[in-house]
């Protein structure tokens, strides 16, 4: 299978290329390995496989829409796993064009590279901060989730919204994951 994934330098991302190479897949990752937190993480989670036969790399943001379209071209994937984005809730108080830039332009250009592309299925990260507001514990997938209280939250409660369409109106399967906590060997600082 060919599967582009976004966010390869990323704790969620390395782990999954790494787990695709094994079982067979090509993978082709992107990444603009931003200095959120310490880049050198990022290029030492990459060494780990940034020399697999089956995994090419490409340096770029996704809010770059020719590179992305480029990747989609190059490549073909069959299936995509879109992890990048800007992530943190205390960050977007202080830098919020970073969440619009990264989650919501770079997403729409991993939509649009979809829907051109013929993909046959979309997974990408949510994340259980658009629960926000919500008193009822413990959430569910059925809650509401219409009042965030971060930027972030908004971008991926947004990204949910942009993926619902997409599967609307041109078939594009999709599955957003919201991720709580994510923890453990190369995980984030």
């Amino acid at each position: 299978m060919r599967i582009l994934v976004t966010g390869t330098a990323g704790f969620i991302g390395a782990a999954l290329a790494q787990r695709l190479l094994a079982r067979g897949d090509v993978v082709h990752g992107i990444d603009n390995h931003n200095d959120y937190y310490d880049p050198a993480l990022k290029e030492a989670r990459l060494a780990r496989f940034i020399d697999h036969p089956d995994y090419t790399h490409q340096r770029a943001d996704l809010a770059d829409a020719a590179a992305v379209d480029h990747a989609f071209a190059t490549f073909r994937p069959q299936r995509v796993v879109n992890l990048a984005a800007q992530a943190g809730v205390r960050y977007s108080l202080q830098n919020p064009r970073a969440y619009v830039r990264s989650n919501l332009d770079g997403f729409l250009n991993v939509l649009e590279g979809c829907r051109h592309g013929k993909v046959e299925h979309l997974v990408y990260a949510s994340s259980s901060s658009v629960y926000g507001a919500n008193r009822k514990l413990p959430f569910a997938v059925e809650d509401a989730v219409d009042h965030p209280v971060s930027l972030y939250a908004a971008s991926k409660k947004a990204n949910e919204l942009m993926a619902h369409s997409y599967s609307h109106l041109y078939g594009l399967p999709t599955t957003g994951l919201r991720f709580f906590t994510v923890y453990g060997p190369w995980g984030r600082p």
